[in-house]
């Protein structure tokens, strides 16, 4: 296999933090790697160090000569001016400063540097990338191309700086949590299209099915070692699992060594000095691996809820829009004691609204909802909440308790709460301004959870979560003695936590599925496949059945004399524009043109480009009407 990325040795420290210690691996054609750590353990520091982004201490990094590399950073930027358009002829990559080049070279004259970048240009397929970047932003839900960058959300823009990765058709792609702001249409579709490509892939994403569906091996960073295991995610979790096994084993084992070590330790005069300094090196070795401890997975943490009565809330003829968009009309709802409810559904069909209006953030239009007077609701919202960057993460918590209630006379202090979710003692004491966005997430959870609510409404809780703490709360949850409203994209998540699905499908369409987000897929395919088999059929009937009509009697079609005649000619027309844009480009590409014809050529294929999709989009408008 061709080796397209090699990091060898790799160190990078913040001060006294030491991320990671002589990291080695590689990246080969064909090949698709995700990448799996907690929070806080370098995996977006890994990524920029290879993308370029960021210094390191020590080792190499060495990509393959004149390879297209695209890399989707976590948190993408620019200039905010730019329309959306204009943002995808910004970027740092091989064809937009190809396409640069050649609009110089064309403005310039310059047939000498014409011939050389001509051929390039075909190899990039750099004719078509406007073409492809709108394919791409309308598979991403982006449709206003003349928005400025300014005006875009955070998820928007995440969304742009992805098209604007794919667009560029590279060999090599690094992507930083790419399904971030992604709705459940977007992300399947990327499934397939990254699943699909002949593309080598290095990523960091939290979302497993994700992983486990577009990945072929897994790397994994623990204890500031990495591991490799080559397989998906289901296969990780697996041999994970037994790497663990055998590493328990030989802690134990080395705990048994070192009592009898210890014993022997002990026994010798204080002031003898005739022990064997191999044996007391050992004794130092042994109590060290006797040390180790694996972290997260051994802790049954059943915080109790709170009191809550029979009454949780009733949505009574609720309706809400903004403008043209309806988010729901004449919406009735009685929420059951200990209900576990998922919210799914593209992005703008109005999740988060929904759950802002229950929480008494947003008024409905008409209607309301009505809370019963013991719930007491845990409210994690996508703004997150703002900390005072000098308090210690300890402090944080104790600020609200010093210790939480598990219910049956037991407790549990803020420092142990705060280990169940994995911030160990050192991190507890670190400040708020050290921690990485997921950590800082991570807190906001804990301080949502150890308030002791019956009620926990979590809008999107696994943005930025890496897997491990995914694994925390999802058992957390299973175990929660209350009720939960949870809004997400992360299938997997919502397959393990809920027991039944709220659609929200548009404009105030929102469906009520007794079951998980699997059950609803295998559902909506079903449905979708008897659909298109209905009317496969229907159509069938309709050609086989229908009389042979007589000019008389034929409905009069919508299209005029006018506009038949335009849209017969665009028929004609569309096919001969590409015909002559398809012979110009081979011509350009033969390298027998004059210096002349090679500026003439690439001016007439960039009419030709401009006519065929402005012919286009009329033939469409009048395709509507025939």
């Amino acid at each position: 296999m061709i080796s397209y990325l090699q990091v060898d040795s790799l160190t990078k420290s913040f001060g006294d933090l030491v991320l990671f210690e002589n990291l080695s691996f590689g990246v080969a054609q064909g090949q698709k790697i995700g990448l799996i750590a907690k929070n806080g353990t370098g995996k977006t520091t890994l990524l920029n160090i290879i993308g370029g982004k960021e210094d390191y201490d020590s080792g190499e990094v060495v990509f393959r000569n004149d390879l297209r590399v695209g890399y989707l950073e976590q948190s993408p930027s620019y200039p905010a001016d730019l329309t959306v358009l204009e943002a995808c002829f910004q970027s740092d990559n091989d064809t937009v400063r190809l396409l640069a080049d050649y609009e110089k070279a064309v403005e310039e004259n310059n047939t000498e540097l014409l011939s050389e970048l001509l051929p390039r240009m075909d190899a990039l397929k750099a004719w078509d990338y406007e073409q492809r970047a709108k394919q791409i932003l309308g598979q991403l839900k982006i449709y206003n191309l003349n928005q400025k960058i300014g005006q875009l959300s955070g998820g928007q823009l995440k969304r742009v700086a992805l098209a604007n990765v794919l667009i560029t058709d590279p060999e090599l792609i690094i992507l930083d949590e790419p399904t971030n702001h992604l709705d459940l249409e977007m992300t399947e579709w990327l499934e397939e299209y990254l699943g699909r490509a002949n593309i080598s892939i290095l990523m960091v994403t939290h979302d497993r099915y994700f992983l486990d569906r577009v990945c072929d091996q897994i790397l994994e960073i623990d204890h500031k070692q990495l591991y490799s295991y080559k397989g998906n995610y289901s296969y990780y979790l697996e041999k994970r699992q037994e790497r663990i096994d055998a590493a328990n084993a030989d802690v134990e084992h080395a705990n048994n060594l070192l009592r009898k070590e210890l014993d022997w330790m002990r026994r010798q005069p204080q002031a003898r000095g005739t022990k064997a300094k191999s044996r007391i090196d050992a004794f130092y070795e042994l109590e060290k691996r006797a040390k180790q401890i694996h972290e997260g997975s051994q802790v049954n943490l059943e915080v109790q809820a709170s009191y809550i009565g029979k009454k949780i809330f009733e949505a009574e003829h609720v309706t809400k829009s903004f403008g043209d968009v309806k988010i729901t009309r004449d919406f009735n709802y009685i929420f059951s004691r200990y209900e576990k409810m998922g919210i799914v559904g593209n992005n703008g069909t109005g999740k988060s609204t929904f759950i802002k209006m229950l929480m008494g953030e947003v008024k409905p239009d008409s209607g309301r909802f009505d809370v019963g007077e013991t719930v007491r609701f845990g409210y994690y919202s996508q703004d997150g909440l703002q900390f005072d960057e000098e308090m210690k993460v300890i402090d944080v918590v104790t600020a609200i308790a010093e210790y939480i209630d598990l219910g049956n006379g037991q407790k549990i202090s803020a420092s142990q709460f705060l280990s169940h979710f994995l911030f160990t003692p050192d991190k507890q004491h670190n400040f708020i301004y050290k921690l990485s966005g997921g950590e800082r997430r991570r807190l906001y959870l804990c301080t949502v959870l150890m308030r002791n609510p019956n009620f926990l409404v979590l809008d999107e809780p696994t943005n930025d979560l890496d897997i491990v703490t995914l694994n925390v709360l999802e058992e957390y949850l299973r175990n929660f003695k209350g009720c939960l409203i949870v809004v997400s994209h992360d299938r997997y998540f919502m397959d393990k936590v809920v027991d039944h699905l709220l659609v929200f499908r548009g404009q105030a369409d929102i469906k009520d599925f007794p079951g998980n987000y699997t059950l609803y897929r295998a559902w909506k395919e079903e449905q979708e496949t008897a659909a298109r088999e209905e009317e496969a059929a229907t159509r069938a009937k309709q050609t086989t059945a229908a009389p042979q009509r007589t000019r008389s009697d034929e409905p009069r079609k919508k299209l005029s004399f006018k506009e038949r005649k335009e849209f017969e000619e665009l028929n004609e027309a569309i096919p001969s524009l590409e015909a002559e844009k398809a012979r110009l480009e081979t011509e350009l590409s033969s390298g027998e043109l004059s210096p002349d014809a090679l500026v003439e050529h690439s001016q007439r294929i960039s009419q030709l480009m401009e006519e065929i999709d402005e012919k286009t989009m009329r033939w469409l408008e009048l395709s509507e009407l025939a």
